[in-house]
């Protein structure tokens, strides 16, 4: 066989920049932001510290609690504030608070879910205009309407009950609740809707083999915000109770007031005891808050 005929090596060309790694590119695109670390100690900063402040004082005696130093270690911890608070009628204060949260989320998931589905899908001039207007709901007050609320539920025999804290409670979350399930709906592609109707499925089976699936990140959002309102609410619980019955634990704070003092470990005490449920909500459904707080401007 002849040199010529010999076969010459390939010559291989380095890779173009464009097909390089998009790690290798990320290592050297990624600067330091020493102004965004510098504002996210700032915030953690001001998250921590009371979280702190409120713990260290909930394990001091009572009579330390008006001089000692907040950002000071108690120098004789204890727990008899949270055993104070456990034999206090607090478990019957966090079953209260946990039916009127869990009806709260139960309304507005039935109502608001498919009252998005519509404003979303239809395309009319009444539905926009009612969308816009059922959005005015964010705007009012519920101080500006405590009044006729009280009213209204005199009139249908609810005062001093559960069921006067979930309704009010409910009609003022679920205008919030329909923003945010309609900017998570609108991320739905038309395609997925015009597959499903070739397909022959009704507007019921879009709306939970497609819509609900495709929207739990706008769900637990809604979830976890009905529930913080149900939670934290005070107003409607002070105004539309009495007896102690259907007293929530917002309201159980004033078992330690008395006339001549207020307990204020204990106080603190039953704070810590009633965060703990919601955080542990939301170290589980952190990840799909975030997603649907994100998909609230839609498309």
């Amino acid at each position: 066989m002849s040199h010529d005929t010999l076969p010459r090596p390939v010559k291989t060309e380095a890779a173009p920049a464009a097909e390089r790694p998009a790690r290798r590119r990320a290592h050297w695109t990624r600067r330091a932001n020493p102004l965004a670390g510098a504002g996210t100690l700032i915030w953690l900063a001001v998250v921590i510290i009371p979280i702190y402040a409120m713990i260290s004082a909930s394990l001091t005696h009572q009579d330390e609690a008006l001089g000692h130093n907040a950002l000071k270690p108690p120098s004789h911890p204890t727990l008899d504030n949270y055993d104070t608070v456990l034999h206090n009628g607090f478990g019957h204060l966090l079953w209260n608070t946990v039916l009127a949260a869990a009806g709260v989320v139960l309304i507005v998931l039935v109502l608001c879910v498919p009252l998005s589905y519509v404003a979303v899908r239809t395309r009319s001039v009444w539905s926009g205009a009612a969308f816009r207007l059922f959005l005015l709901g964010v705007a009012i007050p519920a101080q500006a309407v405590v009044v006729p609320l009280y009213l209204m539920i005199a009139k249908l025999n609810l005062y001093d009950s559960l069921l006067a804290i979930i309704l009010p409670t409910a009609a003022f979350a679920m205008p919030v609740s329909v923003l945010i399930l309609t900017g998570t709906l609108r991320d739905i592609s038309e395609e997925m809707y015009e597959a499903m109707a070739l397909d022959g499925a009704s507007t019921t089976r879009m709306l939970f083999q497609l819509v609900i699936p495709m929207s739990k990140g706008g769900i637990s959002t809604v979830v976890i915000f009905s529930a913080l309102q149900a939670w934290n609410g005070f107003l409607f619980p002070l105004i539309f109770t009495q007896s102690d019955g259907p007293r929530v634990l917002t309201l159980g704070l004033f078992n330690y007031v008395s006339e001549f003092g207020v307990n204020i470990p204990a106080i603190l005490a039953s704070v810590v005891l009633s965060g703990v449920p919601i955080f542990i909500v939301y170290l589980v459904a952190r990840r799909a808050l975030v997603g649907g707080l994100m998909g609230v401007g839609g498309k």
